[in-house]
């Protein structure tokens, strides 16, 4: 084969892998693009018991990519993520974590429920796994500015065992907490600004 014939190959053969590669980084931004669509536009949620993505730690964000690629959480997510390939779960990921935290919820908190998960959370060790600012770590996701209606869902499905984490940590540490303990972690966890100091 002639030199001639080799340059053109290769030329070839690089063109092919740069048309496969933009093919593929289209493919991901269609698909993080899908993501507004309920987690709100730069993954900043205004839909009820949606949570906002922005902020998550990027292992966090894989580790429930995987789970839903594999059918162990439910939802609608599933559909999106069954055709992920790892390295898709990888680059989705860290997309994702890094857009910016959500703000706050609206409004002033109520002092009375911001005191009662004060008191609460010398109690329970949501600050251990969470990080003492609740912006999260690792796999544990951030619960500061996270929608106030999605905390109550959640720890309401790992109070009653509908929802799996990582073992029986998140059930342990809930049991034996009311209701309305519930929804007061999750006005506070609501209220807490990015920068992680408590609302008062």
């Amino acid at each position: 084969m002639s030199a001639g014939c080799l340059k053109r190959g290769a030329a070839l053969a690089a063109l092919f892998f740069c048309l496969c590669a933009a093919a593929r980084a289209a493919s991901i931004e269609a698909r993080v693009a899908a993501c507004w669509t309920c987690h709100g536009a730069n993954g900043q949620s205004v839909q009820k018991e949606v949570p906002s993505l922005g902020g998550q730690p990027e292992f966090f964000l894989l580790t429930q990519l995987f789970l839903f690629r594999e059918g162990r959480r439910g939802g609608p997510m599933i559909e999106l993520a069954r055709g992920f390939s790892d390295d898709d779960l990888r680059e989705f990921s860290a997309r994702l974590a890094k857009l910016p935290p959500p703000q706050p919820a609206p409004g002033k908190p109520d002092p009375a429920r911001i005191g009662r998960a004060q008191a609460l959370l010398k109690k329970v060790h949501c600050p251990v796994c969470h990080n003492p600012d609740f912006s999260g770590r690792e796999q544990m996701p951030r619960l500061a500015s996270q929608r106030e209606d999605y905390l109550l869902k959640s720890m309401r499905e790992f109070k009653s065992g509908r929802r799996i984490g990582y073992g029986a940590a998140m059930t342990q540490e809930l049991d034996g907490l009311s209701d309305q303990d519930l929804q007061d972690l999750a006005h506070f966890l609501a209220h807490v600004p990015p920068s992680g100091s408590a609302a008062r």
